[in-house]
């Protein structure tokens, strides 16, 4: 099983919890205001824009929150100056790991993120040191209860998806980021149930953990997630089942 397949299902879980704490407002907030300074306020004509409004739609993120993000990001409103960041590093037992980083300030995300890495085991890494062995694509996960795989397959496929598989209680499915929107669209469309949805990093090759690595390098990649300023991590581990029935009987 694909590193990334574990981290989404333990992020979409983790990801409720910190809607419900705003948490994850604020990091989509940072995303609709980056995407209206880089394209103009107006989602008809900006893609990037209207992407980043539905995924906050889809948390229930309020009107007057969006509004006010986009405000910011076309320079009606103060607090625009957001810069987009990729740190790169190395996690315990030589996993490759990537932040996506939306910032105000430079000068405190990168001490914060080295710390993170450093106390979790980890280090931060030159630029490119690890981005070579990860692909961009949108992924959404599915609950697979209460999702019929052919009507899945079938929808998704039709809408610019490139793969669809079972990960333990979910299905994921993939799709290249020029397609995110369509694919999300399409998904909605036919009434099927999204727990979770980005454009993330999927791992090319992936490094086996056994069980004391896999624990360490979990709370590594919740620590990076649960950081203000951190969009998106992404790792190239894989939990070998053995390690993952331990981990699950243990929690």
């Amino acid at each position: 099983m694909a590193g990334h397949s574990h981290w989404a299902g333990i992020k979409h879980k983790k990801a409720a919890v910190d809607a419900k704490r705003g948490k994850l407002w604020s990091k989509l907030s940072k995303q609709i205001i980056v995407a209206a300074r880089m394209g103009g306020g107006d989602p008809d004509m900006n893609v990037r824009l209207r992407t980043a409004i539905n995924d906050a739609k889809a948390v229930s993120m309020p009107k007057d929150n969006i509004e006010r993000a986009v405000k910011k990001g076309t320079g009606e409103l103060d607090g625009g100056n957001v810069d987009e960041v990729i740190y790169e590093g190395y996690g315990p037992g030589g996993v490759a790991v990537m932040c996506d980083i939306m910032t105000d300030n430079r000068n405190r995300t990168a001490p914060e993120l080295r710390k993170l890495f450093e106390v979790h085991g980890g280090k931060l890494g030159a630029t490119n040191c690890v981005a070579y062995l990860f692909e961009r694509k949108g992924l959404f996960v599915l609950p697979a209860a209460k999702v019929d795989e052919d009507q899945l397959m079938e929808v998704a496929m039709e809408a610019g998806a490139d793969d669809i598989h079972r990960e333990g209680e979910t299905f994921e499915v993939t799709c290249p980021p020029d397609a995110y929107s369509d694919v999300g669209a399409a998904l909605e469309a036919a009434g099927l149930p999204i727990d979770a949805r980005e454009i993330t990093r999927i791992p090319t090759n992936t490094v086996d953990l056994d069980l004391e690595t896999t624990r360490k390098v979990l709370k590594l990649m919740e620590a990076l997630d649960d950081h203000d300023d951190v969009q998106n991590v992404s790792a190239n581990f894989n939990i070998p089942d053995e390690a993952l029935a331990e981990l699950q009987g243990s929690n």
